[in-house]
């Protein structure tokens, strides 16, 4: 699984180091490579709510934003590949991994 962090944003809100048209290429080659199992962009983090479920079951429910961490998920790919290697170089390949923002590599568990 790819996790993508956004990095910084613009003064109109866009991602830096990166365009629209990036992510469309990127979304292109992936999908064309036959590697992707399945993908989303998030809605803005100001859409968020947060649950929180006590050790006595009350619930807590928190609207976002959450602005403790400049870390900010902003999507996903799941990915089929044979090993860490190539899906380091899907990673890299990603326009989130540009401008302040990273992409976590993280396997899928096997149960």
């Amino acid at each position: 699984m790819l996790l993508i962090n956004a990095g910084e944003l613009d003064l109109q809100d866009a991602p830096v180091g990166c365009e629209p048209e990036d992510w469309m290429r990127f979304d292109k080659e992936i999908t064309d490579a036959g590697v992707v199992v399945a993908s989303e962009s998030l809605a803005d983090l100001v859409t968020a709510t947060r649950v929180e479920v006590a050790n006595d079951g009350k619930r807590t429910v928190t609207d976002g934003p959450f602005a403790e961490t400049r870390e900010v998920l902003g999507g996903f790919y799941v990915i089929d590949v044979p090993d860490l290697d190539v899906a380091l170089d899907w990673a890299a390949k990603c326009p989130g991994s540009r401008g302040g923002g990273s992409v976590i590599v993280r396997p899928i568990a096997d149960f």
